[in-house]
Parts: structure tokens; sequence; C-alpha cells
């Protein structure tokens, strides 16, 4: 269940280097340097697109998933709309370009600024905002002819339509006037999961603006301050830094820890806590998930015995991780449920756990005895994922909690996450 000691230190200190370091160059273009390159960043993401769907057995993909629209379509509309299930968008076998059906003047907005895609492609459209217009106003059924119009003109009249997400008036609707639907999301996460060059140097970049976000975490880490403060002060420093979307932040302190409530609260952060936070956001669409955890002035013994083991097992994790193994040898590195206090794998699901990172924050692999042991996973180069481990403290409230996102590459995993972990840190020390 643990490494040796001394594996252990190789495996966090020293892991063996990637052909060349992971940049994290900075939010903008420039003149002098070779960064993302945003035009070989699209090609990428539509060539994947369109080797999934010409693999199968689909005349054209329907995607409603935000993150599978943006993946093809290279579009995006956060906050209130993003997910609405108002935005839609058709990749069809044909080879043309996509189709995307938008917010009115969002679409008049990619027309303008989204040459990549045919004008004539970007639509205004509107299905019902999850069932606040009514399937009786008729929108989901006008909506369906023109898709089949749009099939049919593409010669894929009769052959079945994959979609990934859908509100189920609609897919009634799809059924009622012929179409054959079939299921497109596995074949979309099969091809977001292997990341470019570009896609890893954006998720090492917000990585890289939390790394700063909890050098600022830790000085403000003092009795006193309410959990919601720190929430407060990571949302403001990574808008203010360039993020697109701070989509969660856990802040979790003392004898919340344990167990782990997975949300944050307006609790008074106290002398002598544990405390563990968990940082979600995106740059450019691409997301960090970076959990570390803190001592509050000082520790205890048994919080810093809590934290060493929840170290050993990722640091044995991490250690594993190289193209080829598979996820159940990873998953196995890690307790059983009844070994941390849960009575089996579903009521422990999350907290021994790994999940890949893309545009979306659950992408492939999936990393737990849960599902791992069932359905192994091979690993490969170019996959980015998160290892998260959890340790509950024997004072019986007080817990660890560390994640570690990692690259493969061919020589094992490359660590994003820098901010010091190997130890538990104890902010504003007395």
């Amino acid at each position: 269940m643990t490494a040796p000691a001394s594996s252990r230190s190789a495996a966090r200190t020293a892991p063996a280097p990637p052909t060349a370091p992971v940049p994290a160059p900075g939010h903008m273009a420039v003149d002098y340097e070779q960064r993302v390159d945003f035009d070989r960043l699209r090609d990428h993401r539509l060539a994947r697109a369109r080797a999934a769907l010409d693999a199968g057995e689909c005349g054209a993909f329907l995607l409603f998933d935000f993150y599978n629209i943006r993946y093809t379509t290279q579009t995006w509309i956060g906050g209130a709309l993003g997910d609405k299930m108002t935005r839609y968008a058709l990749l069809t076998r044909d080879g043309g370009t996509p189709k995307l059906w938008d917010f009115g003047s969002a679409a008049r907005h990619h027309r303008l600024h989204s040459p990549w895609l045919d004008p004539a492609d970007c639509r205004a459209g509107m299905l019902g905002l999850r069932g606040a217009i009514a399937p009786s106003a008729g929108l989901m059924a006008e909506a369906v002819r023109e898709i089949k119009g749009l099939l049919r003109d593409a010669g894929l009249a009769g052959a079945p339509v994959g979609v990934d997400i859908v509100e189920p008036p609609f897919l009634f609707e799809m059924q009622r006037q012929g179409l054959t639907v079939v299921d497109a999301q596995q074949l979309m996460l099969d091809a977001r999961e292997i990341k470019s060059q570009d896609e890893i140097t954006l998720l090492n970049q917000a990585a890289a603006m939390v790394d700063g976000v909890y050098q600022d975490v830790l000085e403000a880490l003092k009795p006193g301050v309410r959990e919601n403060e720190i929430v407060a002060l990571v949302n403001q420093r990574l808008y203010a830094g360039g993020s697109d979307q701070v989509e969660a932040v856990n802040a979790v302190s003392g004898e919340r820890c344990n167990p782990h409530p997975h949300n944050f609260s307006d609790r008074l952060i106290r002398p002598g806590d544990q405390a563990f936070f968990d940082i979600i956001h995106s740059y450019n669409g691409y997301r960090t998930c970076y959990y570390r955890t803190f001592g509050v002035g000082s520790a205890t013994p048994s919080q810093r015995d809590a934290y060493t083991r929840a170290r050993e097992w990722m640091d044995a994790a991490i250690d594993a991780v190289r193209p080829g193994v598979t996820t159940d040898r990873i998953a196995r590195l890690w307790p059983a449920a009844t070994e941390f206090g849960f009575e089996d794998e579903m009521a422990a699901f999350g907290l021994q756990f790994g999940h890949g990172l893309g545009l979306g924050l659950h992408e492939r692999p999936i990393i737990s005895r849960l599902n791992s042991m069932r359905e192994p996973v091979e690993l490969r180069a170019g996959m980015v994922f998160a290892l998260e481990t959890y340790c509950p403290a024997d004072d019986g409230f007080s817990a660890a909690r560390i994640e570690e996102e990692v690259v493969v590459t061919p020589e094992g995993a490359r660590v994003l996450t820098l901010f010091p972990a190997q130890d538990l840190v104890v902010a504003n020390a007395y």
C-alpha cells in the first residue's frame, strides 16, 4: 500500500525528466518566442473529433456538451449561457466545417471573429433553456427538421446521429422524426484523451497560476479568517490574473475535514486547524484540479501522520505512471475504502482518485478502485490527469488531502502542480 521511503523521495523530488520542459509562458502571444499556436490547437482538436466520427457508425455528431462544442467549433460562451442546453453543433462525415447554433448575438459575433468557421454555419438558435420554453412551443421540432435537412443535403439521410448529452424532449423529437440516435460522448471523450503540446502548455499555465495563488492563501491563512474569505481571495487573484472561469474552490478546515464535504462554508479558521483547499479554474478553457493541505500556526503528530500517509500513497502512484501501465495497477497502490473508514468503494469514491483534465474537469482516464479493477485503461503518452489522495487523522476530525496533476511522457510522469507539498506546510507558524 505504501512505497519504501527511498522510492517515495525519488518519486516526488526527482521524477524522470521528459524530453523537454513543459512551458508556462505567460498570457500573451509575442514575436520573440514560440508559445501556444492557437491555429495548430484548433486544427488538432477538430482533426481528432473528425477521426472519432469517421471511425464509427455515425453520419454526424450532434453536440450539446459545451466542452465538445468548444473542442470542435473553437467557440465558447461561459457564465449564465454556457450550460443551458441552447448551444449545439453538428459535425458531419462529409468533411464540411462544423455548423453551430448559438444564442442570437453570439452567433453574429462568431461570424465576425471566428474565421475558421463558415459564416453561414454560425446560426442563431434557441431550444428551450432547460425547459423554460416548453417543447410545445415547437422550437425543438423546427431544429430537428433543420438538422434532418442538413443531413439529407450531405448525403447522410438515414445514418445514425451521435449525441453526447441531450434533454429528453429533444431526444424524443429526434426519434419522432425518424432519426436513429446513438451515443457520441464515448467517442468524443476518446478524442479528447490525448493532449497536444499546445493543450499541455495551457494546462501547465493554468497550474502555474494556482501555484501563485497558493502563496497568497498561505500568507492569508490565520486564525479569524473564514473559509469563504479564502474562497473570495482565490477568485479575485485568479480572475485578475487571467482566468476565464473559476469553476469551484473548496475550502475545508478543522472539524469539517472529516468526512470531506466537498464545499466551503463561513467557518472561522482557528489555531491548530488542519485545512485543505481545491482550486478548480480554467485558462483558455483548460482546467486545474489542485488540492493542498496546510496546518494553521501549528500541527499535531496526528495531523502530520495523516499527511505523511497521504503523501506516501501519492508518491507511489506518481512513480507508477508511465506509458503501458494500466489504471488498475495505480488504483491498487491506494488503500481500500475499508482501510480508511468507509464501508465500500462507492462510499469512498473520489477520495483516492484520478481523473483526466482538459477542457472538462473529469475526462479520461478515471482511476479508482470502483471502476479501474473492472475496466482498466492503458496509460499513453500525452494523457494529462490529476491524482488525489485523502487520509483521515486518528484524532477523529482532521484530514489531509493532496492532489498533483501529471503529464504522461515516454519517461514517466511530469508533475505540473509545483506548490510545495512533499511535507505538511504550516501557515504562519508560531
